[in-house]
């Protein structure tokens, strides 16, 4: 079993910094009224929960010939050998995205699914999934 650490973009720093922020600056903008009535944080504190959720339950596994990914409520499970194309350097701007980066790697599975992964070694990835299937094809864009 490998485990990989997903590639963390400065984007999602920057939106985490602003889900943290948001709540603070508004909370000293008006500390009177969110004094009293501190349940109206609440709301501002959900985007957080998320980001952090996003952040720090992210990660991808490769053990017993498939590819394990999740990213906090995204989780599922490839079979490396039904891959058949991995795009290196492109970012999927839909479908599915267990990522927190761009520039990471588009797989495309069985005939017609595609996912996009960030690894934050994308070479010692791509070098694990061509240990497990050899006709794998590896697109540089």
């Amino acid at each position: 079993m490998k485990t990989y650490a997903p590639k963390k973009d400065t984007f999602i720093h920057a939106m985490l910094a602003g889900a943290f922020l948001l709540p603070v600056v508004l909370y000293f903008a008006d500390s009177a009224t969110f004094s009293e009535k501190p349940f109206l944080l609440l709301p501002l504190a959900a985007p957080l929960a998320l980001f952090l959720w996003l952040y720090v339950d992210t990660y991808y596994i490769i053990e017993n010939g498939q590819l394990k990914y999740k990213s906090a409520f995204l989780k599922g499970t490839i079979d490396i050998r039904k891959i058949s194309k991995v795009i290196n350097g492109k970012t999927m701007w839909v479908g599915i995205k267990p990522a927190l980066a761009r520039g990471g790697l588009v797989l495309k599975y069985n005939r017609f699914d595609e996912i996009y992964l960030a690894p934050q070694d994308k070479d010692a990835f791509i070098a694990d999934l061509l240990a497990v299937n050899p006709a794998l094809e590896v697109v540089e864009k």
